[in-house]
């Protein structure tokens, strides 16, 4: 996927660095139509472009990456659209994994679990406050 980017990047360069794309750009570096893209948003929960005082979608490094995924499985491997979605979820479920594995291989040094803990103790008075 990142390599179908870095494709990407190279024919446009204006792709480098940014932080948010307008949909039309998006449409143009993916290849997408824009009503294919706004109906993208309707099934994969997952693309959430942000919409600012001026109600235009602006989508992220992070949507481009995850158009670029779901155009890959709809017209190079064949998925459906709900066949696509259970693959991102796969996808997202094998990534949220993977970021636990590391956060359980790093164990916190003395200092940081009493940050931690001290952290932990705040949170709960603030709900306590809340309810």
């Amino acid at each position: 996927m990142n390599r179908l980017l870095e494709k990407r990047e190279e024919e446009y360069p204006a792709t480098q660095n940014r932080l948010y794309y307008r949909i039309g750009e998006v449409s143009r570096i993916t290849g997408i139509k824009p009503h294919v893209l706004r109906y993208w948003e309707s099934e994969f929960k997952a693309i959430k472009p942000h919409k600012g005082g001026s109600l235009q979608r602006l989508y992220r490094k992070k949507d481009l990456d995850l158009i670029f995924k779901i155009k890959q499985l709809l017209y190079e491997e064949g998925f459906t659209i709900s066949g696509a979605k259970k693959k991102i979820r796969e996808f997202e479920r094998a990534a949220n994994n993977r970021v636990r594995l590391r956060l359980v291989e790093k164990r916190p040094s003395g200092r940081e679990r009493e940050l931690l803990i001290a952290i932990r103790d705040e949170l709960k008075s603030i709900r306590q406050l809340l309810e």
